[in-house]
């Protein structure tokens, strides 16, 4: 009847959707992560994006991560693979350092969201060269040493990296405070030597390493150091000019002061003298008269009678008779 016919019709029907079904991905219905971003800093690889739009779902959703280099497939970052896992992950930061993917080769990732059967289409981010797209640092560790007319710089790397693939260039700038700033570098020796710098003065330096990769010929520019101030001490010259002109001021200073006291002098003779004159004497016979009137003592000096007195005396004894 026609009625079986179209049951039938509708039964094949329902089986081959269900077998397409099968064979088809899952159902793309699922906003993409947002504005993921690559961050490279120094042996630093991170992958990080946004939560997409919300759903109507209790369940939380999830992120898988896929990695490829240049000629390769894509493969899923679980720790059997590459040491890390990003497979199913709820965060939104995929922290790949720890994986050291290849630093000279491309390498291209990507990334989904999943809710249960929901997926969202995959978001491709565009291939990079760690030493090709990486910010360098300023180096990790700066020791600098003064000496005379020289300042002694020692720095390290701000990572490791492998020799035959990289190295580090380090350039110096500095300059006398104040004044001009200098420049000098790049050199390839993490020993740095600042010299004809004037001694006594502080010099006020930042360094910054670059990174050379040695098959493509590309420099990296880096970040530049903390400013930092430092004193330079005296060469052999300097010192001796030093003791010398410490000499020369002393004798100055001497001669001065006896030019000083030489003028005072004949400027004020008279007031000197008289500053310096011997005082009077006392003569003897009033020294011994004080003495014995002070003492209580009365009789007459052993060396003689005093004509005064003596005469005093005999006027007295001529009254009486």
């Amino acid at each position: 009847s026609p009625l079986l016919h179209l049951w039938a019709l509708a039964h094949l029907i329902w089986g081959v959707f269900v077998q397409v079904h099968r064979v088809l991905p899952k159902t793309s219905l699922l906003a993409a992560p947002r504005h993921p971003k690559i961050r490279l800093y120094n042996l630093e690889q991170v992958l990080s994006w946004e939560s997409p739009s919300p759903v109507n779902d209790t369940r939380p959703v999830v992120y898988s991560v896929q990695y490829k280099y240049t000629v390769g497939e894509w493969c899923d970052v679980t720790v059997e693979s590459i040491r890390v896992n990003c497979t199913q992950i709820t965060a939104t930061e995929c922290d790949f350092t720890a994986a050291g993917l290849s630093k000279g080769f491309n390498v291209t990732l990507r990334l989904r969201a999943e809710l249960g059967e929901l997926v969202s289409a995959w978001v491709t981010m565009p291939w990079f060269q760690h030493y090709r797209n990486v910010t360098v640092g300023p180096p990790k560790h700066i020791m600098v040493t003064p000496r005379e007319g020289t300042l002694v710089i020692t720095v390290s790397p701000p990572f490791e990296v492998d020799t035959s693939e990289a190295t580090f260039l380090y350039t110096v700038y500095y300059e006398e405070k104040p004044g001009m700033k200098q420049v000098k570098g790049p050199l390839q020796s993490n020993f740095i030597f600042l010299d004809n710098l004037k001694p006594f003065r502080i010099y006020c330096l930042q360094v910054e390493a670059q990174l050379f990769w040695n098959a493509q010929k590309i420099i990296r520019p880096g970040q530049l150091s903390n400013t930092s101030c430092y004193e330079t001490t005296a060469d052999a010259h300097a010192k001796q000019q030093q003791v010398i002109g410490i000499s020369v001021g002393t004798l100055l200073s001497l001669l001065l002061l006896a030019g000083a006291c030489f003028f005072l002098v004949l400027k004020y003779g008279s007031v000197v003298k008289y500053l310096f004159r011997t005082p009077p004497s006392i003569p003897a016979q009033i020294e011994e008269v004080s003495v014995h009137t002070c003492t209580g003592v009365t009789h007459r000096p052993s060396t003689g009678p005093w004509p005064p007195m003596i005469a005093m005396d005999k006027a007295v004894n001529t009254d009486f008779i």
